[in-house]
């Protein structure tokens, strides 16, 4: 007899219904850690959402099949508990269907594991608040549509109708904090952007309040072991520049000697790690769920990026950073570095020598000689390429803030925290670079670049050198007038081939294009490209003398001897070879890395769905056995088995439909 569905059904249960509430708390564990078993990495919300789909889903099926039962109470607690897995299991396949790629608000923080979750949970609030913190901006200034939270072409959000880098530079402003560096950072890498979004993030600003003065005190106190009062005199706590990182300060040192101390901003350190740690999830999801992701190579990025970030959150990097780069400069140099107090600084403080003098922007050049201005403007510019070119260190952001005319005519560097580094194999392949560019060679440009790059799969190179060459032709014309930033268009140009430079040239040309405006800042009709090429061609005629040329014939025969020694046994050897053996051809298949893991990845799909289905049809077979030894009640140990082997056969099914979703093959 079938029983209505109503309150009789919920009668006949009696003393069974308490099992709700513990089936509910299991719903909801079962969806937070059903993401491990299934490979799926979920939000809190998503997890929570597939326990309660679980759940409902498990009450549902066990009420009809109670209401279906003389004895409701037969197997309503098995029923309950299971269905409700297999609910949740299914929530979370279908959660992964319908996300869409590029959605932040359901980027995937993930559960992996909560080894500590009474210590991680405060940092896991504040990483959620900042997830809808960043959502909330980027819908109020009309990015919904590109990011999946809203309809295309609503033309309401935010009432504008500017472009998409320019609603991308006001949300990263908004978001603030490590965003505007990010910004900044990849507004520098005119490999990978378009120049209208250079243009555009070049203009980010970072509106920050200075901190107080109670904090930078304790701070101070905290890190010199006493207070500042006693190590410095005449401090002055209005700051002389406060940014996002840090904050500088003028003071004396007791004999009187003048200094600037850079504090790092009190509890910068915390907010740099919630926001990387969000930075960090949001490039896994954009590079594994878009085609673009992939091609920009975002989480190389966001890692750049975040190391970068943490070497400015320590102090002790500058002034390594600064005593690199004074010890790189001859005796005697017209340009200036500040020393470092190591004794007084730490990782959190740095105290260097205050130098008496204007930044290059602030000084009036319209006062000066045309021919000093160009005097000036050579110095820095041999100082930087001997830097770059000849010792491998170099200041990475020669801004016209970062250079200073002093008051005894002298120029000086400062903010060390940007710096880059060339080994010896990157130097030979620029200054072999900058020599093709200047003899208008494109083969020497491309086998210069392709020293050092890392090519992508099917990149045609004499595709590559052809174009290159019209690049030169069109560039390097005769009446043309080259500047540093054609080297911008160079660097899209290679990453058009899939040509992707190391970081460190990155920096190169981003700190040459920085440096040509500083330096037209002091001289406005300076040329950098003839200005380097008058100095390289000085450079080139200095080594080229009867005492280099016969040293690097000697070298260059020391370094062939031993080939030519080894050569007649080698020769042998192969005809040797030749004769006994013949000639052999071994193919290997699946050499290529990429091939391999195709391959391992088809195979090990397909066994895992055949195990699934075979486990599936063994477990039905066993639940529909009649009789057999008993387990509980009215169950069978073969049921008990079935029903097991049946949840082994859905996890694996379900981890295959994941992967094949992940591989949006969907």
């Amino acid at each position: 007899m079938t029983h209505p569905l109503s309150s009789s059904v919920f009668d006949r249960l009696g003393g069974d219904l308490w099992l709700l509430i513990p089936a509910f708390v299991f719903a909801l564990l079962a969806g937070i850690f059903v993401g491990r078993v299934l490979g799926v990495r979920r939000s809190v919300g998503a997890s929570a959402l597939s326990g309660i789909f679980g759940f409902v889903v498990g009450l549902a099926i066990s009420l009809l099949i109670a209401n279906e039962r003389h004895n409701s109470s037969e197997g309503f607690a098995r029923n309950l508990f299971l269905f409700a897995l297999f609910g949740a299991m299914a929530a979370a396949v279908w959660i992964e269907f319908l996300a869409r790629p590029g959605i932040i608000a359901r980027a995937q923080t993930g559960l992996a594991s909560v080894p500590h979750p009474l210590r991680s949970i405060h940092r896991r609030g504040r990483r959620m608040a900042r997830y809808a913190e960043i959502t909330r901006i980027a819908v109020r200034n009309g990015l919904g549509p590109s990011l999946g939270l809203g309809r295309n072409g609503d033309p309401s959000e935010n009432g504008s109708r500017s472009s998409t880098v320019r609603r991308l530079r006001l949300s990263l402003e908004q978001c603030g904090g490590m965003f505007v560096k990010l910004g900044q950072i990849a507004s520098t890498r005119s490999d990978l952007l378009s120049p209208e979004a250079i243009r555009e993030l070049s203009l980010l600003q970072d509106h920050v309040q200075p901190a107080s003065r109670e904090s930078v005190s304790v701070l101070l106190e905290g890190e010199l072991d006493e207070p500042p009062e006693q190590v410095f005199v005449n401090f002055d706590w209005q700051p002389i520049a406060a940014a996002s990182i840090g904050q500088v300060y003028r003071a004396a040192l007791p004999d009187g000697s003048p200094v600037v101390v850079k504090v790092i901003r009190p509890g910068i350190e915390e907010s740099v790690d919630v926001d990387l740690s969000v930075l960090t999830e949001l490039g896994r999801v954009v590079e594994t769920r878009t085609s673009w992701g992939a091609d920009y190579h975002v989480m190389d990025l966001v890692d750049e990026f975040s190391t970068r970030l943490r070497e400015e959150l320590d102090f002790r990097v500058e002034a390594k950073n600064a005593r690199a780069i004074a010890a790189s400069l001859p005796t005697g140099s017209r340009i200036s570095i500040p020393e470092v107090y190591e004794d007084l600084s730490t990782s959190r403080v740095l105290v260097m020598e205050w130098l008496d003098g204007s930044s290059v922007r602030d000084v009036a050049w319209g006062d000066a000689r045309a021919s000093e201005r160009t005097k000036v403007a050579d110095l820095l510019l041999r100082t930087f390429l001997e830097q770059m070119l000849q010792e491998g260190v170099f200041h990475a952001d020669p801004h016209p803030g970062n250079v200073m005319l002093l008051r005894d005519g002298r120029l000086a560097l400062i903010d060390f925290g940007a710096t880059g580094r060339l080994d010896s194999v990157q130097q030979a392949a620029l200054r072999e670079l900058m020599a093709g560019v200047g003899r208008r060679d494109a083969d020497a440009v491309a086998q210069a670049v392709l020293q050092v790059a890392s090519l992508r799969r099917g990149v045609d190179i004499a595709d590559f050198e052809r174009a290159l060459a019209r690049f030169m032709a069109q560039h390097l014309a005769p009446g043309a007038r080259p500047d540093a930033a054609m080297f911008n268009a160079m660097l899209r140009l290679f990453f058009d081939f899939g040509i992707a430079l190391p970081a460190e040239w990155s920096t190169f040309f981003r700190a040459l294009i920085v440096l040509e405006g500083t330096l037209t800042t002091i001289a406005p009709d300076y040329s950098v490209i003839d200005s380097a090429e008058a100095i390289a061609g000085q450079w080139v005629r200095a080594q080229i003398t009867p005492g280099t040329v016969q040293q690097a014939v000697r070298d260059e025969i020391l370094r062939t001897v031993p080939m030519l020694r080894r050569l007649p046994r080698h020769v042998d050897r192969a005809f040797s070879m030749l004769e006994r053996d013949g000639i052999r051809v071994r193919i290997s298949h699946f050499q290529d890395a990429d091939d391999t893991r195709f391959i391992t990845t088809l195979v090990n799909r397909s066994i895992l769905a055949f195990l699934s289905g075979t486990i599936g049809l063994l477990s039905v077979g066993l639940i529909a056995i009649e009789g057999g030894p008993p387990f509980s009640g009215n169950t069978s140990l073969f049921q008990v088995f079935g029903y097991f082997g049946l949840f082994c056969a859905t996890v694996l099914a379900m981890r295959v439909i994941v992967a094949v979703l992940r591989d949006r093959l969907n």
